[in-house]
């Protein structure tokens, strides 16, 4: 396997480009995403190579565009639709709530909806409060999706490749900031199953469990506590739906406390999912500390920068939760 750097959006197009080679039932659609490229460039190009056909440019409708794509999964074509925000969803709730969630139950397993929902989510970009939002959990919620946030490019490639081969559902989180992010990615195909978590980083005092951009931050937070002379376990779900209890459990389980970070809305957030599902497990006597979570404030995305910024869990923050939760060790 190939060892080269390349960014989390060039990962992307990767992904869908060597899929589509290898499948001709697979096809993209959405704004702009021909000859534009897409919102934030990532199917720029791949017009050239597929055509209009295969890379369908599609009305202002996020109904119509996810309508589509249902139907056309249900007719054995595997379609991957882009959303430019992942604000956008709620246009299309019922063509994703009701119907592709739905179908495969409700048809005893012979109506299959192999589909992808790709969207860029989360702030950071002064895109203001309709278009920064992070509506995983709201996802998350709803039986019959699958719901994944890659942090870094490799899994973003992977992960992408396992969710073009699901037969089910798949809404797909690509957080805006990470796409100009670079990491070592095979150029190969290869899969990351969904549901297992990644262990980040090894650590024996406390265990982080972020999502997306914030497990770059939780890094970050960690390496600079090394230096206080404690120590975190970064795990990344990966995956919200399925969720990966065993790794969080062990974690937990060696560290004796936990936090959770993500960016969407603490208030109905995963995190207290998470936190719900250590405290119904074996994890539970193991704690040291009460569970903390950390989330974005009960606030649209302010348009402002500072305030932008305030409005969602930052580096210090995750340093002074872990301070307070390893006070007694």
């Amino acid at each position: 396997m190939t060892n080269r750097e390349i960014t989390y959006l060039e990962a992307v197009r990767e992904a869908m480009t060597q899929e589509m080679r290898q499948n001709q039932d697979v096809f993209i659609l959405g704004e702009d995403i021909g000859i534009y490229g897409g919102a934030f460039g990532v199917t720029r190009g791949m017009i050239e190579e597929f055509g209009p056909e295969r890379v369908r440019n599609t009305p202002i409708s996020e109904a119509a565009i996810a309508g589509a794509a249902v139907g056309a999964a249900l007719t054995g074509m595997r379609p991957i639709l882009e959303l430019q925000f992942s604000d956008f969803i709620t246009i299309a709730m019922d063509q994703m709530v009701n119907q592709a969630a739905k179908t495969r139950y409700m048809f005893g397993g012979k109506g299959k909806v192999p589909m992808v929902l790709r969207t860029p989510s989360g702030s950071g970009t002064g895109a203001a409060a309709q278009h920064s939002q992070s509506l995983e959990a709201w996802m998350a919620h709803i039986p019959g999706l699958k719901v994944v946030q890659p942090s870094t490019a490799y899994d973003v490639k992977g992960l992408l490749k396992a969710a073009m081969d699901d037969d089910n559902p798949v809404i797909f989180y690509e957080h805006k900031l990470l796409y100009k992010t670079s990491g070592h990615v095979p150029e190969e195909q290869y899969s990351i199953p969904l549901g297992k978590a990644d262990v980040k980083r090894e650590g024996t005092d406390v265990t982080i469990v972020a999502t997306a951009m914030m497990v770059h931050k939780a890094l970050e937070a960690a390496a600079a506590l090394e230096k206080e002379g404690i120590s975190v376990e970064v795990v990344d779900p990966r995956t919200i739906v399925p969720l990966d209890e065993e790794t969080i459990i062990n974690s937990v389980k060696k560290t004796g406390r936990l936090i959770v970070v993500h960016e969407a809305v603490k208030r109905g957030g995963i995190g207290g999912e998470i936190a719900s599902m250590i405290a119904e497990s074996e994890a539970f006597d193991y704690l040291d500390a009460p569970i903390k979570r950390l989330g974005g404030l009960a606030v649209p995305i302010p348009y402002n920068p500072t305030l932008e910024k305030a409005a969602i869990p930052q580096i210090p923050d995750i340093i002074a939760a872990v301070k307070e939760v390893v006070k007694n060790k």
